[in-house]
């Protein structure tokens, strides 16, 4: 029996790191049926940012070609935590922060993949998940030895260095792979980082009697500061993001890392010649799958008038501060109205000139209220307000 065509096997493994086992997606190409393509996203913060819409990027060249998408929103397992990759226990969040970001997902998605109803399901583990009961878990643990855990690097280094591992951690490969049973997922997506658990859930898969799952993974992104980017660093690009915060984060990316990101976000080689330009048509690139052409248009303006050329954007918002005893103490109003992260930041920034007046470098933490009332404040190169007092 002839395989499938090469052509079609390299668009469905673009930029696929690994394909495993080895012949297992041409074997179950060749079945000549749908297969259920999985991709599971733990919801940890509201966004879902461009370094996601890779393995997404691949779910929808499944798609493409026939095959069903099955995206899992994690919303039980963010409750554990996903521990690949780290040093320590991810935070936990709240229920309400966890729904709140569940519903924003397939919005997000649906910017990259099909959502036709026949190219779609999209699922939440906690319907399989929280059914569980005690001695369905126990069974579950019986497939894979502790071993076995152990043999994760993230788990092996932690381990080495006696630093903490908690057991609700040891079982998230197991509720990963249980997934992957409830939706009898043939093929399951994730980056590198999750290799471990796309090859658990084979065995899980067959240790429940299911013909066990391919694992492609894709490459991991990186943020802006280097960082794998991950909400959690908050060094990320996200799919919803304002049209001006998306160009404006593409263009902080370094030189030397266009290449990947052309390979990996575009999917094309980079243009020869300046840097600036073939980063200008990434950033019009992310900007427009998300917001249209239109928007890309106005984000570039924006940011030539704004961070090019210096000037303030056409539309600045208005916030209102106190001028108790004619003076405004100006590191508390950056905290509280344009974003900097704390007192201490808005102070090393006004020590370095990064805060101005109407365009004159701030010199003093604390300012008469007479000079900033109708003022133009100005933190870094992108973030603006016209100050009232009173």
């Amino acid at each position: 029996m002839a395989g499938p065509d090469p052509k079609l096997l390299a668009r469905l493994t673009q930029n696929a790191v690994h394909v495993l086992p080895e012949g297992e997606l041409e074997r179950k190409l060749a079945l000549g049926r749908p297969l259920r393509v999985k991709l599971g996203i733990d919801v940890t913060a509201p966004d879902i940012h461009i370094g996601h819409a890779i393995p997404l990027q691949r779910m929808r060249a499944f798609q493409d070609e026939g095959h069903v998408g099955v995206l899992i929103v994690g919303d039980y397992t963010t409750r554990i935590g996903d521990p690949s990759g780290r040093s320590s226990e991810r935070p936990i969040l709240s229920d309400e922060d966890i729904d709140r970001n569940a519903k924003t997902y397939l919005d997000q998605a649906s910017q990259v993949i099909d959502t036709g109803p026949d190219r779609l399901e999209v699922r939440f583990n906690g319907e399989w998940l929280s059914e569980l009961d005690f001695a369905e878990v126990v069974r579950l643990t019986r497939t894979i030895t502790v071993a076995r855990l152990l043999e994760r690097d993230d788990f092996a280094k932690r381990f080495a260095k006696q630093s903490p591992i908690s057991v609700s951690e040891l079982l998230y490969p197991f509720m990963q792979a249980y997934d992957s049973v409830a939706v009898r997922a043939d093929v399951e997506l994730g980056g590198t980082d999750q290799l471990y658990n796309l090859l658990a859930g084979r065995e899980v898969q067959q240790a429940y009697g299911q013909e066990p799952q391919v694992a492609l993974t894709t490459p991991l992104l990186l943020g802006s500061d280097g960082r794998k980017m991950s909400a959690s660093f908050g060094n990320y690009v996200g799919l919803r993001e304002a049209p001006e915060e998306q160009f404006g984060k593409a263009m902080r990316i370094s030189d030397d890392m266009l290449p990947e990101y052309y390979a990996f976000v575009m999917e094309r080689d980079p243009p020869d010649g300046d840097p600036l330009e073939a980063k200008l048509a990434l950033a019009r690139f992310v900007v427009e799958r998300s917001h249209g052409a239109d928007a890309a248009t106005l984000a570039e303006a924006h940011f030539t008038r704004v961070v090019r050329e210096g000037q303030a954007p056409d539309e600045v918002p208005e916030i209102r501060v106190a001028g108790d005893g004619g003076m405004v103490h100006v590191p508390a109003v950056l905290v509280e109205h344009l974003g900097v992260g704390s007192t201490s930041e808005a102070r090393r920034m006004i020590a370095q000139g990064g805060v101005k007046i109407d365009g004159e470098p701030l010199a003093d933490v604390d300012v008469p209220a007479g000079r900033l009332d109708g003022a133009l404040l100005q933190a870094g190169k992108r973030r603006f307000a016209r100050v009232v007092v009173g």
